[in-house]
């Protein structure tokens, strides 16, 4: 491979060094010979710069003491960044051999700006859990993850446009991200990404699915409890997503539903179920959209 591009991987790290540790030790096993690594310390107590050396002992370490959210932290790794590409992975991934360079190699024309490869469970590594999204519905603001819990058969095995990438794995061309600027760190939590490849689109890149990329994602196949924190960020980042995104039209739509089903039907749920924290949240975060309470949790 005659000069190989420098692929920047951007991770963060948030109090869980031994999950970070493994993903460095997958690093340093990969098959692709020019990247750097960096991982944010993202709401750091510790330095852990020794630890994560000893697993990749060229790895730079950024440590912030402020927990910056999820795109906030991946900000600090793009100003870091010398790579000719950005490959944004969550820390709770393992790559796959060929996962870097299946990746450069589908960048086939100028116009495509983002790739997104094949995920899959970890703990199951033949079941899918993303193929590529669907758009986000303007009336409910919700999408969904093509091929999500289905077994890998090569039923998305063919190279796709796709309206947005998935957070936990997506590699764009350094080009983009200095046309289109950071992250929005508004969001601090669900949806940024999305947003992100919302105005990557409207650049004119085309964001496409590489199902010959593979990265195994250690996140559980089960939904699991809903914390109020995570109610507080889906429900405030929905709205504000829609309200940065969408066009006017839609935009009346989807509150007029929001108003008279979405809000209704969740507020009479908590009730019924005496989910209070629940309760408090989603309402905060609903209010926060009209310029009534706190941004954060």
């Amino acid at each position: 491979m005659k000069n190989p591009a420098l692929v920047s991987i951007i991770t963060i790290n948030f109090r869980d060094a031994s999950i970070t540790c493994a993903l460095l030790d997958s690093l340093a096993h990969h098959d692709y010979p020019n990247i750097e690594v960096i991982i944010v310390d993202n709401g750091s107590l510790e330095d852990k710069t020794e630890q994560f050396q000893r697993h990749y002992p060229t790895v730079n370490v950024l440590i912030s003491k402020e927990n910056r959210g999820f795109a906030g932290g991946n900000n600090l790794g793009i100003q870091a960044a010398k790579g000719d590409f950005l490959f944004f992975v969550n820390n709770d991934t393992i790559f796959e051999d060929g996962l870097i360079q299946n990746c450069l190699d589908a960048f086939t024309t100028p116009d495509i700006g983002v790739i997104a490869p094949k995920i899959r469970y970890f703990n199951y590594p033949d079941i899918i859990q993303y193929a590529g999204f669907t758009e986000v519905n303007p009336l409910t603001a919700r999408g969904f993850t093509i091929g999500d819990k289905e077994k890998d058969l090569g039923q998305y095995d063919e190279r796709k446009e796709v309206p947005y990438a998935h957070g936990a794995a997506m590699m764009l061309k350094r080009e983009v991200v200095e046309k289109i600027g950071e992250m929005p760190d508004l969001y601090f939590l669900y949806y940024e990404e999305l947003d992100w490849c919302v105005q990557i689109r409207r650049l004119g890149y085309k964001i496409m699915f590489e199902p010959s990329a593979v990265i195994l994602h250690k996140e559980s196949m089960s939904v699991g409890k809903m914390s109020a924190l995570k109610t507080f960020y889906l429900t405030r980042n929905r709205i504000l997503f829609m309200r940065r995104t969408a066009k006017w039209y839609h935009l009346v739509l989807f509150s007029l539903f929001f108003i008279l089903v979405t809000f209704p039907r969740w507020v009479i749920t908590y009730l019924l179920k005496r989910e209070w924290d629940h309760l408090k949240a989603f309402v905060r975060a609903s209010l926060w959209n009209i310029g009534i309470g706190k941004a954060s949790f």
